[in-house]
């Protein structure tokens, strides 16, 4: 089947909003199997609107509208489709019901213009709104298919998710089920280098790398009936991929270095601390970000100048004046202060040069010191970033979590 979708607003057009609904129903008709050629979009102008809408019919199956649903005498897709379609509009009782529901329930008067929205196709499928008040409809004509949704991304969604995409499953041989891998601390073209066989011998799931901003996901796609059947197709090639990577690969799908690091603290009832300077509290609120970091997380500090990490961690003021405060010997002094001071298991001290311009010494910026100390050992990693300042923090942040994680699982294989 192909599909083609068409986002209806001039807000879009003129680039007001993000449009999320078209990103969001591409990648849940990919994994239908439902290939998506053309992605569209047109102003809140009938004359246009209908000519894309006759276009798409003409080279696609199906067409997904979103947007236009609104009361107001601009919001003109459910219209414009089902004269496209040649299907005729009727007043609905059981949606107008609905919306007047929906008005009493949020305590407000219901104006008489949105009476319009329960005009809907007379033979066509009507999808209720569920957290809003415009429905959706699905209009069949030999063989092709139009399906127009609420363009508020919220409604659009659960529209999607509890009408649509079981009417679409039923109209499909198969679907596409994806499984992501998410590997740090080996580079994309390493990954490629081990895996490369299996990439090019495995056909159902392929295998397909993505680098993203310090890690590297890989993701399995099977075709296949359900979910089940993806899953049993995926799990001995994900096994191979495991086998042949290790501990690089440290989380699925929707997994973070962060969470990743919270459940390893968690599962092992460590707490942890941090003691910051270029981060500026970051590390810290990648954690806080995540419920259930109060197991976890014991302080934290933002020690950004020098006073601070004399008066707080008390680090001895001549090893600042000596070596700086962006160097090895102050980073291992940080995260050994805060040890004395916090209790934790881990204590780990991020000090660098965020930018944009160098360091009073003249250190470069992007350089970065990641300090972790158990009260038996502190290591300490010299690393160099590239970008801008708010890039350059972000990956600090990273890596410092992925230092953890490694911390913990070389630990582990210890014990």
């Amino acid at each position: 089947m192909i599909a083609e979708i068409l986002s209806v607003g001039t807000e879009l057009l003129l680039g007001e909003i993000v449009n999320t609904d078209a990103q969001f129903l591409a990648s849940e008709l990919s994994k239908l199997g439902i290939n998506v050629y053309h992605q569209t979009v047109v102003g809140d102008n009938p004359k246009r609107l209908k000519e894309a809408i006759l276009l798409a019919l003409l080279r696609s199956d199906l067409l997904i509208t979103s947007g236009g649903l609104g009361p107001t005498s601009d919001d003109i897709t459910k219209e414009v489709v089902c004269e496209a379609m040649g299907a005729k509009l009727v007043m609905d009782t059981r949606s107008l019901t609905r919306i007047k529901a929906y008005f009493k329930q949020m305590n407000r008067e219901m104006a008489k213009i949105n009476e319009k929205q329960a005009i809907l196709p007379k033979d066509g499928i009507i999808l209720d709104n569920n957290c809003g008040t415009a429905p959706g409809g699905i209009v069949e004509k030999d063989g092709k298919i139009a399906i127009f949704l609420p363009g508020p991304p919220r409604e659009l969604t659960q529209m999607f998710t509890e009408s649509v995409r079981p009417y679409l499953i039923k109209r499909t041989e198969s679907i596409l089920y994806s499984k992501t891998l998410r590997i740090a601390g080996i580079g994309e073209s390493r990954v490629e280098e081990l895996l490369s066989d299996l990439m090019q011998t495995s056909e159902n799931p392929t295998v397909a790398p993505y680098a993203k901003t310090d890690e590297v996901t890989l993701r399995l796609t099977a075709r296949c009936k359900d979910d089940a059947d993806g899953e049993a197709l995926i799990a001995p090639v994900e096994a191979k991929i495991r086998a042949i990577l290790g501990d690089a690969v440290y989380g699925v799908n929707e997994d973070t270095i962060f969470s990743c690091v919270l459940s390893m603290l968690k599962k092992r009832q460590m707490t942890v601390s941090f003691a910051e300077s270029c981060t500026g509290g970051l590390l810290a609120t990648k954690l806080t970000d995540l419920p259930g970091a109060s197991a976890v997380l014991r302080e934290s500090y933002v020690t950004y100048c020098d006073a601070a990490k004399t008066k707080i961690l008390g680090v001895d003021p001549a090893l600042l004046e000596d070596k700086g405060a962006v160097s090895y010997a102050v980073c291992a002094a940080m995260a050994e202060g805060l040890y004395k001071i916090s209790g934790s298991d881990l204590c780990i001290s991020i000090t660098g040069v965020a930018g944009p311009d160098k360091d009073d010494l003249g250190n470069p910026v992007g350089l970065v010191y990641l300090g972790i100390c158990d009260g038996k050992n502190t290591n300490v990693q010299e690393l160099h970033f590239a970008g801008s300042r708010e890039r350059i923090r972000n990956r600090a942040a990273i890596n410092a979590y992925m230092m953890i994680r490694n911390y913990l699982s070389e630990n582990e294989k210890k014990c």
